[in-house]
């Protein structure tokens, strides 16, 4: 058997050198911001260790929140630096109080760069973004989102905000690849960046990669990968018909719809919808309810996974993320749930949760 046939998928034509510009310019248009937009090639942690490794340095203090296990690298990655940072840890599985982070700002005054993530995957919870990054920029501290599985999901205005670096990956909400990711930095961000000391001569550097956009945005540095930015741009077509505000606006009706049936078929959240995610709904189980036994018996092929992380081992998450964020999903995931549920011994009552999806998809 001979593999001299020409392949798509292993034979893809280079990337225009061209578009690489057009793709970060749409995708600021997608943050709502002007500032400057860097694509990394590679998935959205490495352009989250490339922010904070860019970011510290000895002498550096910063504010590091801690909602999940992405949280906890990133405290990590800024201590590799030298960085000295104040982990500020909510309760296992929960968001922040903003409480806490007022009172851990007053605390040190000398803060310099306050990182957290956005909305978490892994418990369904988000964090109270706007008046956390309205308290840092009130004290001039740069600021650092992980909105990789908000953005698309959550409204987000990187320059109405204040944002001073902001990460996103497409694979979430935008039902983009997972492969390449971006992130936008402001002015106040790269002066802090490029004081001395800054890491120089590698791929987690942002000044380094700032390169890009002193040259004329033209080739990318290495070997790029064709295929993820033409799934990239195919994405961002599919963005662009849709609008953003419209994609954000189907995700918080799936979130509501399965929030309002998860009440209604006598379900537990695990946080209310001030507090949660409109990516993925994380509902607790009864006392007595084993998660894993719970999906062994759940229908096949349904958006059900137990959450990840301390605190969230007994979440049974509800996925309505991307293109899952339409009503024959919501409807079968509460179904599935319920069933499950059912086939354990445990009430659900179907009939109802079916009613309240019924209500929010109405039209």
């Amino acid at each position: 058997m001979t593999f001299d046939r020409w392949n798509p998928l292993n034979d893809a034509p280079s990337f225009p050198i061209a578009r690489y510009s057009t793709i970060a310019d749409r995708i600021a248009k997608i943050l709502k911001t002007r500032n400057d937009v860097l694509l990394i090639q590679a998935e959205a942690v490495v352009a989250l260790e490339a922010a904070a490794l860019s970011l510290a340095r000895p002498g550096l203090k910063a504010i590091n929140i801690v909602t999940s296990m992405y949280g906890g690298w990133f405290g990590t990655w800024l201590r590799r630096g030298g960085a000295e940072v104040v982990d500020l840890a909510a309760e296992p599985a929960r968001p922040i109080r903003l409480e806490a982070v007022e009172a851990a700002l007053n605390a040190h005054p000398d803060i310099k760069v306050l990182a957290l993530v956005h909305a978490e995957s892994a418990s369904g919870i988000r964090n109270p973004l706007e008046e956390i990054i309205a308290l840092a920029r009130s004290r001039g501290i740069v600021t650092v989102v992980d909105a990789v599985a908000s953005i698309g999901g959550h409204a987000l205005s990187i320059d109405e905000l204040g944002i001073d670096i902001a990460v996103i990956g497409p694979q979430k909400a935008l039902a983009g690849p997972a492969g390449v990711s971006a992130l936008s930095v402001s002015p106040a961000a790269w002066k802090l960046i490029s004081e001395q000391g800054a890491p120089r001569d590698s791929i987690l550097s942002l000044i380094d990669q700032k390169a890009w956009l002193e040259t004329g945005r033209g080739a990318l540095s290495g070997t790029t990968a064709p295929l993820e930015f033409f799934a990239l741009e195919a994405a961002l077509d599919r963005v662009e018909a849709e609008g953003i505000d419209a994609i954000v606006a189907r995700h918080v009706r799936a979130a509501r719809a399965t929030r309002a049936a998860l009440a209604a078929m006598g379900g537990e959240l695990w946080v209310d919808a001030l507090h949660g995610s409109n990516l993925v709904t994380a509902a607790r189980l009864p006392a007595a309810a084993d998660p894993t036994a719970v999906l062994s018996v759940a229908p096949r092929g349904i958006e059900l996974s137990v959450g990840v992380g301390p605190g969230a081992e007994r979440l049974i998450r509800l996925n309505h993320t991307g293109q899952r964020a339409r009503f024959d999903i919501v409807l079968g995931n509460l179904t599935a749930y319920g069933m499950a549920l059912r086939r354990r011994g445990f009430k659900a009552d179907i009939s109802a949760a079916v009613d309240a999806i019924a209500l929010h998809y109405g039209d």
